[in-house]
């Protein structure tokens, strides 16, 4: 059933100076990620700061990183909206770019009942032939899918994957024991944790400081099913998982980058570039990583 597997960045944005979209610096972040070994790519997401993103740069970001990646891993577009029929264009956009699959948040001003939300993505999924990941993070979306849920929603035609993204690991469990083979399931936060119950990927915020370290877990996890190198590799990388948690998502993931050389500018209001606090934090993971 799965196409798609194992540890895909959900991509920051690269804003120059003046905060526009930095092209190049866009091209070059995703050879490095592709380089290191990463395994796919989502741009859009909320790390790619969708939100604050005009129709014409969403649509920008979108071709860049399709065209940039070639073919060499799989490219997931975010087209996540309020709105069913700009969910419905964003969607039919990246696939005449050219896109893998799309992932797609609830409504998250709404709060859709479950019928909503069926009706929401069954008209999406009728006007794509893509693969959808159903993203469930309710801290974003005011909506929290739950199995039972997600298992309705499988059964649509081209709902193939889910990111969870709660902090409950049983999810997974419970998720897997509805869907059986008709969902495929990637970890949000517990990338570790959700392998460990029965995840096939992990939709990865840190994975764009650390992509082959990141790429890696899934590889000794999965692949391997080798659990001690596992948990050195998941130790490894866990200050990094700690310190883009939260709020931190966008200001500490370009702030970690800024520090190792790979400056991707700040982010766009209303949020902030990481106080000083923060970047003193992100400094001393790098020294002690030994990321530069």
């Amino acid at each position: 059933m799965s196409q798609f597997a194992g540890t895909y960045s959900v991509l920051i944005t690269p804003f120059d100076k003046d905060l526009k979209v930095d092209v190049e610096r866009l091209r070059t972040f995703i050879d490095w990620q592709i380089e290191q070994g990463i395994h796919g790519l989502i741009p859009l997401g909320s790390t790619g700061e969708f939100l604050s993103m005009t129709d014409d740069e969403r649509h920008l970001v979108a071709k860049t990183v399709i065209d940039q990646a070639g073919g060499r891993v799989p490219v997931l577009v975010g087209t996540g909206a309020e709105n069913t029929n700009d969910v419905i264009r964003y969607s039919q956009e990246a696939e005449q770019l050219g896109a893998d699959g799309l992932m797609i948040i609830p409504p998250y001003y709404s709060c859709p009942t479950e019928d909503e939300l069926y009706h929401h993505y069954k008209q999406v999924s009728d006007a794509v032939s893509l693969p959808i990941m159903i993203y469930n993070n309710p801290n974003a979306a005011n909506v929290d899918m739950m199995p039972e849920t997600v298992a309705r929603l499988a059964e649509i035609e081209n709902v193939a994957y889910i990111k969870e993204s709660t902090l409950e690991i049983t999810r997974v469990r419970d998720i897997l024991r509805l869907c059986g083979d008709k969902i495929g399931v990637f970890g949000g936060v517990l990338g570790f944790e959700s392998y460990v119950e029965g995840a096939i990927g992990w939709v990865a915020v840190g994975s764009n400081v650390m992509p082959k370290e990141f790429a890696d877990l899934y590889t000794a996890t999965v692949v391997e099913k080798n659990l001690d190198r596992a948990r050195e590799v998941y130790h490894h990388i866990l200050p990094v998982i700690d310190f883009v948690f939260g709020h931190r998502y966008v200001s500490g993931t370009k702030a970690l980058l800024e520090s190792m050389g790979k400056s991707v500018g700040h982010p766009r209001p209303p949020r902030l570039p990481s106080p000083r606090e923060d970047k003193v934090w992100a400094d001393d993971i790098v020294r002690k990583l030994s990321l530069k």
